[in-house]
C-alpha cells in the first residue's frame, strides 16, 4: 500500500506539524507500506518565528518548505495520480487551518482551498481511506460541506488537558453537519461508512511518544476499513 502524506509546509505554527509528519512516515514504513509526500506549490499564509510565535516579514512556498520534511521527494497536489495511492494521511499543524483552509480565522464559515477540497473528495469518491491527525479533520468537514456526506470526526476531548478549546471547535464542525465524538490521545475515531480515521495527537497536551502511539493506532485502523 502506498499512502499519500499531505503536507502544508514545515512547522506547527505556519505549516505541517513536523513531529506528526515524520512519525507518520516512520509508522507507515514500519507497517510495511510506502508513502508519497504531496503539497501545494503556493505561498503559505504567513511565516512564524517558532522561537517566539511572532510573524516574520517573509514569504515561503508550501511545496518547498514541505520538501524539507520529505527530503526532496514530493509531488504537487495537482500531479497526484489517484490510482497510485491507496490512502491519504494528513498530519496536523496550523497549515491545515491557515494554508489549506482559513479555519484559523473564520472557523466553519471560512473556506477550503479548492485543490485540497477536490483531493479529499476524490479519495472519498473512490472509497480510499483518509486519516486526519490533530486539527486536520476540519479539512474533512469543509470538504464535505453541502455534499450530503454525513461523517463522524473528532479533534480530541474536552475532558482532558488540551491547549485548545475542543468543545468550541467541535461545535464549529457540527455547524457543517458533522457528528463529533470525544476521543483522547489514546484513542482514534473510525468512520467505517466514509472510510475516515481521526487521531487527536497534538490537539491534546501530550508528548512525542504518545503522538507516535496515536499515529500507529490510526494506521492500524486501516485494517477495519
Amino acid at each position: 500500500m502506498k499512502i499519500g502524506v499531505l503536507l502544508s509546509g514545515c512547522g506547527v505554527y505556519d505549516g505541517s506539524e513536523i513531529q506528526e509528519a515524520v512519525l507518520s512516515m516512520l509508522a507507515i514504513e514500519q507497517a510495511g507500506h510506502q508513502y508519497q509526500c504531496i503539497s501545494l506549490n503556493e505561498d503559505q499564509y504567513h511565516v512564524v518565528n517558532h522561537t517566539n510565535g511572532e510573524e516574520m516579514p517573509e514569504t515561503r512556498n508550501m511545496l518547498i518548505e514541505a520538501a524539507r520534511i520529505a527530503r526532496g521527494n514530493i509531488q504537487e497536489v495537482g500531479d497526484v495520480q489517484l490510482n497510485e495511492l491507496s490512502a491519504l494521511l494528513i498530519p496536523g499543524g496550523f497549515g491545515s487551518a491557515k494554508n489549506f483552509s482559513n479555519w484559523a480565522f473564520e472557523g466553519p464559515d471560512g473556506s477550503i482551498h479548492p485543490k485540497i477540497k477536490k483531493l479529499i473528495q476524490d479519495f472519498h469518491e473512490h472509497q480510499k481511506p483518509i486519516i486526519a491527525l490533530c486539527v486536520s479533520p476540519v479539512l474533512l468537514a469543509k470538504a464535505f460541506e453541502g455534499t450530503g456526506i454525513h461523517c463522524s470526526l473528532t479533534l480530541g476531548t474536552s475532558e482532558e488537558a488540551s491547549p485548545y478549546d475542543i468543545r468550541e471547535m467541535h461545535a464549529g464542525m457540527e455547524k457543517l453537519d458533522v457528528q463529533t465524538e470525544l476521543k483522547s490521545s489514546r484513542e482514534i475515531l473510525v468512520d467505517r461508512k466514509n472510510k475516515l480515521i481521526c487521531a487527536p495527537c497534538y490537539m491534546m497536551d501530550v508528548n512525542i511518544s504518545q503522538i507516535y502511539e496515536n499515529v500507529r493506532q490510526a494506521l492500524s485502523g486501516l485494517s477495519d476499513l
